[in-house]
């Protein structure tokens, strides 16, 4: 979520291939969210949920939640802006463009209300309540299982958003994820996470910490022209979630902290509604700029270099990650 910058922003968030649901949880159709939840909830959480500030459960839950079905894996068309290499964070990242095996063990985390109901990188609602989760670079759609290490319990969700952008996570769940799996309280824990194929069983063999592969030479090439294209004369994009927001159409002189660079202006668009909600201590305006068909999420500007570093400080020290200062 969260999303989780992001994309921060990498945040997102919607419904997964649930079957029939307790009532009033998941109503079974895609892109449609949850109703009014009916019980309170019984977790005392340690942070928020997943750690995201201001986030957690819904002031009341749904009755039933362990009896939610798990994701059901099966073949969809790949979300094309999803499949384009991004920057977040200073962080490069080549999604997959296909299905393929993908195992690691990590730290999973969750997002609940603060991002309930807002779109996720393939375009649907995220829904809290449904079985779904968020990574940088696995196909979208596609689905996971996911154990907890530390119980033995496993889930199976439909990855449809991107994050989360913190450095030490990988993998953000829903909260009905999370619950099944018992990481509601604590926010995060360790996990093994497998690409699931949809027709083929599972024969990978665990390695721990495995590092991701390097990207083919074809992807490398599109990340180097990414990152040259970032030099070039920006201008700012008007989206329909900046509508209102009064950006000029010439940005103004000044430092800025770039938080994330895109080639599709909609995975932009997405990281910037997430990170808002994550860094709504912001007192700066977030917008996105376009030039050389590169989508740049900028934060600014800043009357002088030493204030857009205070900045980018207290952001690294939330997301583990320094955005990029860019003086115009």
């Amino acid at each position: 979520m969260s999303g989780r910058l992001v994309i921060c922003a990498l945040a997102a968030l919607l419904v997964a291939a649930c079957g029939t649901t307790p009532k009033d949880a998941v109503d079974g159709k895609k892109g449609q969210i949850s109703k009014t939840p009916t019980r309170k909830p019984t977790a005392v959480l340690k942070k928020g949920g997943g750690f995201y500030k201001d986030d957690g459960p819904a002031d009341d839950i749904p009755d039933g939640l362990d009896d939610i079905p798990d994701a059901q894996p099966k073949w969809e068309p790949l979300h094309k802006p999803a499949t384009r290499p991004y920057v977040v964070l200073g962080r490069e990242y080549v999604p997959n463009t296909v299905v393929k095996s993908y195992r690691t063990r990590g730290i999973a985390s969750w997002y609940g209300k603060k991002f309930h109901g807002q779109k996720t990188s393939i375009g649907e609602p995220y829904d809290m309540f449904a079985m779904t989760a968020a990574h940088p670079t696995l196909a979208l759609p596609s689905y996971v299982r996911v154990t907890s290490v530390q119980s033995g319990k496993a889930v199976v969700v439909r990855v449809t958003d991107r994050g989360p952008f913190h450095a030490d996570r990988v993998i953000d769940l829903s909260y009905t994820a999370a619950y099944k799996l018992g990481l509601i309280n604590g926010g995060s824990g360790q996990v093994d996470v497998e690409a699931i194929i949809p027709g083929e069983p599972t024969t990978t063999t665990y390695a721990q910490v495995t590092p991701p592969p390097r990207p083919a030479s074809a992807e490398v090439d599109e990340i180097e022209r990414l990152v040259r294209r970032m030099a070039l004369e920006e201008r700012p994009v008007q989206t329909a979630a900046m509508a209102g927001m009064g950006s000029d159409s010439v940005p103004p002189k000044g430092v800025y902290l770039q938080l994330g660079a895109f080639a599709s202006a909609d995975n932009a668009d997405t990281l910037r509604n997430h990170l808002v909600r994550e860094l709504d201590w912001l007192s700066e305006p977030m917008r996105v700029y376009a030039g050389g068909g590169i989508h740049r999420l900028q934060l600014g500007p800043y009357a002088s270099r030493a204030d857009a570093d205070r900045i980018a400080e207290k952001i690294q020290a939330m997301l583990g990650s320094r955005p990029t200062v860019v003086i115009r």
